[in-house]
């Protein structure tokens, strides 16, 4: 009964257009208040203590990190590599864009970003070149969805800060899943293109491609930085995302010298304004997080679904389920925010692994920011390709049914989540 008052009060508030994390803070306080006899001395401690973890300050750091890279030109370098080497093939930009969006995922850990960066850049040259408008942004859309897959990945670090599993093994284990998903929405985009007779790219020489790829090297080498030094033992996920900062700041600012320093305090204001808003979210889904441990709700959903004889099978398709259902109404850090403290227990109780579940959540929500109505890709794309949401949805549906026939790969084959992690040793 208390689990019904709790969310249909959290719904009933969000249908106001009331923003999550107030609404997450106001359902926790008027149920403290009004139901039960919980003091208001450990509310307020459990607001302070919901955001001690040393992992959290990973968030604010990539987030710096990519704004960096996303105005210091860093994406225009990898999108020269990236055309430089699959241009030539049916539907060249379109592949391009792909490439260059799993390449800038490398470095920015941020959807949206991957988005604005390439996109900003690649579909005027896509529409120049004789692209249709919606192919454009049917690729663009999708592929700058593996900002949050491929490490490093902020999805990831709040996933870990919710259920306390390890940083380190969420980032490896979205390597390969993060690669071959970015191998079929290039095959998508390449089946396309030839079937439509798009353009095609002059190849390339070699000597144009060593070109490129020395002119993107600098943006390239932080990939190396953040993965080489985490999976070496260097630096912990946290240390990696500071470095990253610092590094993405000498190339932006004293290396390719595209940002002058007197942008550099925009920069900052940008970066402290988004991470004061996730900040806030975390801190009241932390509460919601308290509450509904209290309550002992994940604990009596648990037992009633091993109870009904459900196994892991019929509980990670309900799971899927559920998310794309909450990709309709929130974004991908409230979800993982409110659903991964709730789902987490029943997943552990039926032997499903923390890792293998977390990579799962996160393809959900790569999935939640492709599809109306509060897909946050479609609505960043929208603006850049001068594209309605209708129109945008249904340009991105081919590259939406590949996301989602690997959503059910990921979801039943644990093994491409967990061989990179295992083998690396961050794991049992």
């Amino acid at each position: 009964m208390n689990a019904v008052i709790i969310f249909g009060l959290l719904f009933a508030l969000m249908l106001t257009g009331m923003p999550i994390s107030i609404s997450l803070g106001l359902t926790v306080l008027t149920f403290l208040f009004t139901l039960t006899t919980v003091p208001i001395e450990a509310v307020a401690l459990k607001l302070f203590t919901g955001i001690e973890k040393f992992e959290i300050m990973a968030i604010p750091f990539f987030i710096l990190a990519g704004n960096f890279l996303t105005h210091g030109g860093v994406a225009r370098r990898m999108i020269n590599f990236a055309t430089a080497m699959v241009g030539h093939f049916h539907g060249g930009l379109g592949l391009a864009g792909v490439f260059a969006c799993a390449l800038f995922a490398a470095v920015s850990g941020s959807s949206p970003a991957t988005v604005v960066a390439i996109g900003s850049i690649l579909m005027p040259a896509m529409i120049a070149q004789g692209f249709p408008n919606r192919f454009g942004a049917g690729v663009i859309t999708t592929s700058g969805a593996l900002g949050i897959l491929i490490p490093p990945s902020i999805v990831m670090v709040l996933y870990a800060v919710s259920t306390n599993t390890s940083v380190g093994a969420l980032f490896m284990a979205g390597v390969i899943p993060g690669l071959m998903l970015a191998f079929l929405l290039g095959v998508t985009t390449w089946y396309r293109a030839r079937k439509f007779n798009y353009p095609r790219l002059p190849k390339a020489s070699w000597t144009e491609r060593l070109v490129s790829f020395r002119k993107s090297f600098w943006g390239l080498f932080l990939i190396i930085v953040v993965i080489g030094g985490i999976y070496s033992g260097l630096f912990t996920p946290t240390e990696a995302a500071a470095i990253a900062a610092v590094y993405a700041f000498i190339v932006a600012v004293f290396v390719y010298r595209d940002m002058p320093l007197s942008r550099v305090p925009k920069v900052l204001l940008d970066s402290a304004n988004m991470s004061a808003m996730l900040l806030y979210i975390i801190t009241n889904a932390a509460l919601f997080s308290f509450l509904m441990t209290s309550e002992q709700i994940p604990q009596t959903m648990a037992d009633w679904m091993i109870g009904t004889g459900m196994g892991p099978i019929a509980f990670l398709l309900v799971v899927n389920v559920l998310l794309l259902l909450a990709g309709n109404v929130m974004e991908p850090s409230s979800i993982v925010l409110i659903m991964a403290p709730i789902l987490f227990p029943i997943a552990m109780k039926l032997g499903i692994d923390p890792v293998h579940f977390g990579i799962l959540i996160v393809v959900n929500m790569e999935v939640g920011l492709c599809h109306p109505p509060v897909g946050l890709n479609l609505y960043v794309a929208s603006g850049i390709a001068k594209m309605g949401i209708t129109e945008l949805t249904i340009a991105v549906w081919p590259w939406l049914l590949t996301m989602l026939g690997f959503l059910v790969v990921v979801t039943y084959w644990p093994g491409l989540s967990l061989f990179l992690p295992r083998f690396l040793g961050l794991m049992q």
